[in-house]
């Protein structure tokens, strides 16, 4: 098992994933210590429950990740960094809102460390950086899921009743609409916008379509480089279909090439 001391924000799908995927590698990491809201109990088994920031401070954790949704990362990741604790963050999405971008950035400052965050359930991001600097027209994604992926509303109670077969567009518009009003399914869109042209200028188009069984995850982008087309499907996590096996698996990579247990 590593000596680093690694910690998880919140206890639930995706942190139940991680933690049983990082101790079963060939290269096994344990976590040790999840911290979760007051009167919340953690599955994790053998690990210190924290209920408060300032507890999981004191435990001197060497990385955190956090798995948790948007509120952890504007209101518990700044003081972890203002007390020079590295996180990596799966719900990128937050970073939509620029006064989340500025206050983290004046954490990592403060406590001299780094925030990171996993490219989720696609791929290909570092095309994307890498065509940026050469200039970028547009930038397009397109997340298509089955309806039970999405959040309750009018359109897929009626697509579900009715056993229509065609799929539904729930929303087109910016990434950074698109993480505020869908925070659990948008993190893919965020994850591109910053690799990209941004929270405005990134399109998004988010579809629920009923043939699907799996997840898929679209980026078109062209540019001065040429043209970008990526497509991949998912597997479900196992216990939330809003979110994507690869997402997970994009957590842990991340987790074990900072800490070197790759």
């Amino acid at each position: 098992m590593s000596l680093a001391r690694l910690a998880l924000i919140g206890s639930g799908a995706i942190a139940n994933t991680l933690s049983m995927a990082l101790e079963q590698g060939r290269e096994p990491l344990r976590v040790g210590a999840v911290l979760v809201r007051a009167g919340s109990r953690s599955t994790l088994p053998g690990v210190k429950v924290c209920v408060r920031t300032a507890d999981l401070i004191e435990w001197l954790p060497t990385l955190v990740a956090e798995c948790a949704g948007h509120d952890a990362v504007r209101e518990v990741v700044p003081d972890l960094l203002a007390a020079g604790i590295d996180v990596v963050i799966a719900s990128v999405g937050a970073l939509c809102d620029s006064r989340a971008r500025d206050k983290l950035s004046r954490a990592c400052a403060v406590g001299r460390s780094r925030l990171l965050y996993a490219t989720g359930a696609v791929g290909g991001l570092d095309a994307l950086r890498a065509a940026r600097l050469g200039g970028l027209d547009s930038v397009t994604y397109i997340g298509r899921k089955p309806p039970r992926a999405w959040p309750r509303s009018v359109e897929i109670e009626s697509l579900q009743q009715t056993a229509s077969r065609e799929a539904v567009v729930l929303f087109e518009g910016s990434a950074g609409e698109a993480a505020r009003r869908y925070p659990q399914n948008a993190n893919v869109a965020a994850a591109i916008a910053l690799a990209g042209v941004g929270f405005d200028a990134t399109r998004v188009r988010l579809v629920a379509d009923p043939e699907l069984r799996r997840n898929v995850h679209e980026i078109h982008a062209c540019g001065a480089f040429g043209e970008l087309e990526i497509r991949i499907t998912n597997e479900p996590l196992a216990g939330n279909p809003k979110t994507s096996f690869l997402a997970a698996l994009s957590l842990e990579e991340l987790i074990r090439e900072r800490l070197g247990r790759a």
